[in-house]
C-alpha cells in the first residue's frame, strides 16, 4: 500500500482529518490506490456536506461531526 494512502487511513481512523475535499476525475493512471478501503467513513462520524459533478470531475467536501 502506498505510504501517503496509509498515512490518510490512519488520520481518517483517529479522528484527525476535520475537513476532507476530493477531487474524483475518470482518469486512469494504472492501478490507483482505495483511499478508503477498510475505513468506515459514516462509523467514525465523518459526512458528505457536499458535492458537485461536472463534466471533468466530482468534486466532495466530507466533514467530521463534532
Amino acid at each position: 500500500m502506498d505510504t501517503h494512502t496509509n498515512s490518510i487511513q490512519q488520520y481518517l481512523r483517529e479522528r484527525l482529518i476535520d475537513e476532507l475535499h476530493i477531487a474524483i476525475s475518470p482518469v486512469l493512471l494504472g492501478s490507483g490506490e482505495r483511499l478508503f478501503d477498510g475505513v468506515d467513513l459514516r462509523a467514525l462520524g465523518y459526512k458528505c456536506v457536499e458535492h458537485v459533478a461536472s463534466e471533468k470531475a466530482t468534486h466532495v467536501v466530507l466533514q467530521l461531526a463534532r
